[in-house]
């Protein structure tokens, strides 16, 4: 009876182990690729994070507010059309969108005037369609009537003429009403700007304005590093899933 060489028996003995390691690394690697682009899908049309870097939303949003924000509300089309239930945007809805001004960034505001609608402000009070509107969550830094010498020569900041909002357009403000860079400044909103809806906060960290507005590695560093030394401390734990309103 022939017997294998000795040199083809290992190789037959070796051969399913490393078939096994190649299966099993192969399927790591396809479960990473599923997980970005599962990842990336649910970022680009889904939800995506948005932090507070500054105080034009108090007090309803705080500076270090890290929020989920739903990117699907509002889209009328596109690979996550009919996932979920889709509106046209509302008043009073807190949206986040590229600012007009410098597409790069983000912004977060109120939306206080809907397309085809006429708003105007008088002593700080908002008139839409000459029919004053009731804002609860409105934050004055300075009472209606008071004068502020950080604004004093900013006359829009109190009154406005009346400005109509063209169709495909929003007029949006911040709840601090008296430290925003809003519509009053930069005009309306084009809707294809829009990002998406504040939904919820899902952790919220005390910080100042100077902290989330440094750019640079060695800034960004530091910023870490003082979150991980702080984060019992300065987490403001009451605030957690918080609902945006």
């Amino acid at each position: 009876m022939s017997r294998k060489p000795k040199e083809q028996r290992d190789k037959a003995e070796t051969t399913p182990d490393v078939e096994f390691e190649k299966s099993t690394l192969r399927e790591y690697f396809e479960s990473i690729c599923v997980a970005v682009i599962l990842a990336l899908f649910i970022r680009t049309f889904v939800f995506q994070a948005f932090k507070i870097p500054t105080g034009s939303m108090e007090q309803n949003l705080l500076i270090g507010d890290h929020l989920i924000v739903n990117k699907m509300l509002y889209s009328p089309a596109g690979p996550a059309a009919g996932l979920t239930p889709m509106r046209d945007v509302q008043r009073q809805d807190v949206v986040v969108f590229k600012f007009p001004d410098d597409p790069k960034r983000d912004f977060i505001k109120r939306v206080i005037g809907l397309p085809g609608e006429r708003v105007r402000i008088a002593n700080k009070k908002v008139h839409i369609d000459d029919v004053p509107l009731d804002e609860p969550y409105v934050y004055y830094r300075d009472p209606p009537g008071a004068a502020s010498p950080s604004f004093s020569s900013d006359a829009m900041r109190d009154n406005m003429s009346e400005v109509l909002v063209p169709e495909g357009h929003y007029f949006v403000m911040g709840d601090n009403r008296d430290n925003s860079h809003d519509s009053r400044y930069w005009g309306t909103l084009d809707g294809d700007l829009l990002k998406g809806r504040a939904l919820v906060i899902y952790w919220s960290y005390e910080a100042d304005r100077d902290a989330y507005m440094r750019t640079g590695l060695g800034n960004r560093a530091k910023e870490l590093f003082g979150v991980v030394r702080n984060f019992f401390s300065k987490t403001r734990w009451d605030r957690f899933f918080h609902l945006v309103r």
